[in-house]
């Protein structure tokens, strides 16, 4: 037998062994199969690509401005969306945690990508009550019918790589049991490579469509977010950090039940900080809600630099406290969190407190120092604030947000979508989740309704401003540098108050004003 033959036997047969393993490891499940799922994503990425080519590339358009055009257009990039959406939901895993990251990217994708993918976030497929079971007998060596005096099969919230059920214990503690889907982590690798691979062949395709950076961050998280330990960890951690906040609610881990599959954690109460019909039935004051999320985010990056990097509104529950009748905020899922560098939070703060005094060449100096590189930076400021440049020009906390800039802000995002994957590629990396954390904070802000209140920029501005004066006060020389720096920094945060509260009187928001100092 030569040896050409015997190499392609032996290769041939390594695949059937290979795959006779992985099925038998994955209780024969056809779809946990890595050449099956890396055909299946093959087979979409080319249908997608035919059916641009049919409706949109192999006709000469005279007009690419005309009604059919742009009819044509958006039909296409429905059906490959849904077509995607397909995808997502057969493969699931890793799929569904870059289609909901799709969903997200509404100054960035056509709208009809982002409306049809965003139903990931809160209708991702589930798993049977059995397969859960499974997990759970592998990982914590006991039977649940041993654990569990109830279980509820309907599960509270169904994500990309878990899913999170009621349950109660036999000792009676009511707990939140968090259970990854299986066959998650044995294939996240392969389909990271897939994606890996299908992303450099549409670009090839298409050289506007530059989204490596999204491959990269994937590979960077994922790993963090399949570890439950380590979200257990990082939960207790947050709830140590901002202890002080006595309106803020971490659920407690359940150690002797966590392992980096399975996440016991206490069960907590509480309506989705989306749902309006919850929030006025509790009458709990939407702007008291968004005031304490812009708080504990402002906090989180600028002077913590430990930012929970997901925070979609099936993971922040909003009640009625039980024992002073306020708001609490109760946040959940704390897989993936962003540890931002000093550096970094000198310069972002830099670049906020340039764009609120509309200082151009803040701007400038303090992007560049985030890796945008030249004439970037006006785009940047946009993406930074989520406003179009007339905004930033005119002072993102004077302008009022409306419909109408909505509506620019989509159309002008169409065409300049090839600097913005520019920007996204060459940013420093540490953005790029604080980007997605400002969007989903800037998207529950519209939900409630509350984008406009001016409470937002004052607690910024504070957090940017003693973030400066913590980075100088370490920097400084002696002691009469340090002073210096202390004063400089109360005086700002004086100058500040004054300034809101001058602000608030005037817009009749002196009440809401005077709760942020107090």
């Amino acid at each position: 037998m030569s040896f050409r033959r015997a190499l392609k036997y032996g290769v041939v047969g390594s695949a059937v062994l290979g795959t006779g393993l992985s099925l038998h490891a994955n209780d024969y499940d056809i779809n946990s199969v890595g050449i099956v799922r890396l055909g299946r994503a093959g087979a979409t990425v080319f249908d997608i690509a035919t059916t641009y080519q049919a409706n949109l590339y192999s006709r000469e358009w005279a007009d690419k401005k005309s009604a059919e055009y742009l009819q044509v257009k958006s039909d296409t990039h429905r059906a490959a969306a849904e077509r995607l959406l397909e995808l997502c939901r057969t493969n699931r895993g890793v799929y569904i945690k870059v289609g909901q990251h799709i969903g997200a990217l509404e100054y960035l994708l056509p709208a009809e990508y982002v409306s049809t993918m965003k139903v990931l976030h809160s209708n991702a497929p589930q798993n049977p009550v059995e397969d859960l079971y499974r997990v759970i007998r592998q990982d914590l060596r006991v039977d649940p019918s041993d654990l569990f005096e109830s279980f509820d099969p309907e599960p509270l919230g169904t994500a990309s790589l878990a899913q999170v059920h009621r349950a109660t214990l036999k000792d009676g503690r009511e707990v939140a049991v968090k259970v990854q889907h299986p066959y998650v982590k044995g294939n996240s690798i392969v389909d990271i490579k897939t994606m890996e691979v299908l992303v450099k062949l549409v670009a090839w395709t298409f050289p506007d469509f530059k989204f490596q950076w999204l491959v990269d961050e994937s590979k960077r998280n994922l790993p963090m977010e399949l570890d439950f330990a380590n979200e257990g960890r990082n939960a207790e951690k947050v709830r140590e950090m901002f202890r002080h906040y006595r309106w803020l609610k971490i659920p407690g881990v359940i150690w002797e039940y966590t392992t980096p599959r399975v996440l016991m954690m206490e069960y907590t109460k509480g309506g989705q900080v989306n749902d309006l019909e919850y929030i006025q039935r509790e009458k709990l004051d939407p702007y008291d809600i968004a005031n304490k999320i812009g708080q504990l985010y402002s906090n989180m990056i600028f002077l913590k630099g430990f930012v929970h990097s997901d925070p979609h509104p099936g993971n922040i529950l909003v009640r009625r406290g039980e024992q002073n009748g306020g708001t609490e905020i109760v946040l959940l899922d704390h897989g993936l969190y962003a540890d931002l560098t000093e550096k970094f939070r000198y310069n972002y703060s830099k670049l906020w407190l340039s764009i609120l005094r509309v200082d151009q060449e803040g701007m400038k100096k303090y992007a560049q120092a985030l890796g945008v590189e030249g004439s970037m930076w006006g785009l940047f400021a946009c993406m930074v604030t989520g406003r179009p440049w007339n905004s930033v020009i005119h002072g993102v906390d004077k302008v009022k947000q409306d419909d109408a800039e909505k509506e620019m802000i989509q159309n002008e995002g169409k065409l300049v979508l090839p600097h913005i994957s520019d920007v996204l590629e060459k940013v420093d990396r540490q953005m790029l989740l604080v980007l997605k954390t400002n969007d989903l904070i800037r998207g529950i802000e519209t939900t409630l309704r509350t984008q406009n209140r001016m409470t937002a920029f004052w607690v910024m501005s504070k957090c940017c401003v003693k973030s400066i004066g913590s980075q100088e006060y370490l920097t400084a020389g002696d002691t009469w540098s340090k002073l210096t720096t202390c004063l400089r920094e109360q005086w700002c945060i004086l100058k500040l108050n004054l300034y809101y509260l001058y602000r608030g009187l005037v817009s009749l928001h002196l009440l809401s004003a005077l709760k942020m100092i107090f």
